[in-house]
């Protein structure tokens, strides 16, 4: 009976017995395996995550993440004190997320990865991307209200800019407390942006604004400047971009300036093409890995199931819905006042979530109209919502911090 009991023990089965809540963060974390392998919803990013969930939930493996407070001391301990004593999880969060070092990373394959070309044909497009910025502020005004501190509303309102390293660094920043909620809300909203977008686009617009073709729009209304050398410009970009940040909005550059630096790298060829494939591939396959399963870790039954986290689940939702609704708004301004008219698709796509975002867009315009094929259009606006969630984000931690 001994030998049993001391069986029984090694298993997890008492634990869970004694917190059976466990058994729903597990679901949640088969919940979100099933959405990212099943549904192919951000599978690069919900397939870590989840594991992550999945790891930090199964009582006795020492996986889950511990927030450092005063009675743990555990802002004084090293890191290998931290992994012996809280396990590696632990040490990978505190090494790499509380120190802000993977969204930089992140954002510095996702400049490897992004060609800002679609947005210097079409620079008048970028501008709705810092439209579709106004679901952060809504929201950051509307938590303030429902009692969340400026810094946690901050936090909160970020993730309506659709960019899980930048909801994460801004949160690392102003709000380290509510880091895993803010991940997760951000992570799985910008999964579910192939639901999203068309649920907002069906409420507020019309057929005829549908079936808007950019190209027939270009024939009738051609553009007056010509771009004579893409390949300079693309490289002389990202460093005047870049210079006009630092001088402007200098707590952005640790995202943005790595955005461009990758970018950079890049667009100068086969002379940086080592460095170009260290970022796009090795660092950001293995910074992506490292980042969704430590801020899955984060997501306990203590720090999940409780009226904070639902708040701000709850929050992001409507800051992401804002800010697809302030993107098509704005579009749909525009058209009252130019001959030329815009599909309001590509003020939906301000988001940050590249590309999946203008591809949803291009998906909803060749449903009504198979001609309509809008997705470099949209990458303009796509792409400068990243550059608008970032800036924004140095704004507020300049502000607050």
């Amino acid at each position: 009976m001994d030998i049993l009991n001391k069986l029984f023990e090694m298993t997890s089965f008492a634990e869970i017995g004694q917190q059976p809540t466990t058994l729903l963060m597990l679901g949640i974390a088969f919940l979100l395996l099933y959405l990212g392998i099943k549904k192919r919803y951000e599978p690069l990013l919900l397939v870590p995550i989840a594991f992550g969930v999945f790891l930090a939930n199964f009582p006795g493996g020492n996986m889950a993440v511990v927030q450092a407070t005063t009675e743990n001391n555990m802002e004084h301990l090293t890191l290998i004190e931290i992994a012996k004593e809280f396990g590696i999880m632990n040490m990978l969060y505190y090494a790499l997320i509380k120190t802000g070092l993977l969204p930089p990373l992140i954002f510095m394959g996702v400049g490897a990865m992004t060609d800002f070309g679609p947005m210097l044909r079409n620079l008048r497009l970028a501008f709705f991307g810092a439209a579709a910025q106004i679901g952060i502020f809504t929201v950051l005004i509307s938590a303030i209200a429902l009692g969340f501190s400026i810094n946690e509303a901050a936090a909160l309102g970020i993730i309506g800019g659709a960019d899980g390293p930048t909801a994460i660094y801004t949160a690392i920043m102003l709000a380290p407390e509510l880091l895993g909620p803010i991940a997760i809300a951000a992570y799985s909203y910008m999964a579910l942006v192939p639901v999203i977008i068309p649920l907002i686009v069906n409420i507020s617009m019309t057929k005829k604004e549908l079936k808007i073709n950019m190209k027939e729009q270009d024939k009738l209304y051609p553009n007056k400047l010509e771009i004579k050398n893409m390949r300079a410009l693309k490289i002389i970009f990202p460093i005047l971009l870049g210079t006009m940040i630092a001088l402007l909005v200098p707590s952005s550059i640790p995202l943005i300036g790595m955005l461009l630096f990758g970018n950079l790298i890049k667009e100068i060829g086969s002379d940086t093409n080592r460095l170009f494939q260290a970022a796009s591939e090795t660092i950001m396959n293995s910074a992506t890995i490292f980042l969704g399963l430590t801020i899955g870790a984060t997501m306990t039954v203590n720090t999940f199931l409780n009226k904070t986290t639902l708040m701000i689940v709850l929050g992001g939702f409507i800051a992401f819905s804002i800010s697809i609704l302030g993107g098509i708004i704005a579009v749909k301004i525009f058209n009252l006042f130019s001959k030329k008219k815009i599909n309001p698709l590509i003020g939906a796509t301000g988001l940050s979530a590249v590309p999946m975002a203008s591809r949803v867009a291009n998906d909803i315009a060749l449903k009504h109209d198979k001609s309509n094929h809008l997705l470099q259009y949209a990458m303009s606006s796509n792409i400068s919502g990243v550059i608008g969630s970032a800036i924004a984000a140095g704004v507020l931690i300049t502000f607050l911090s």
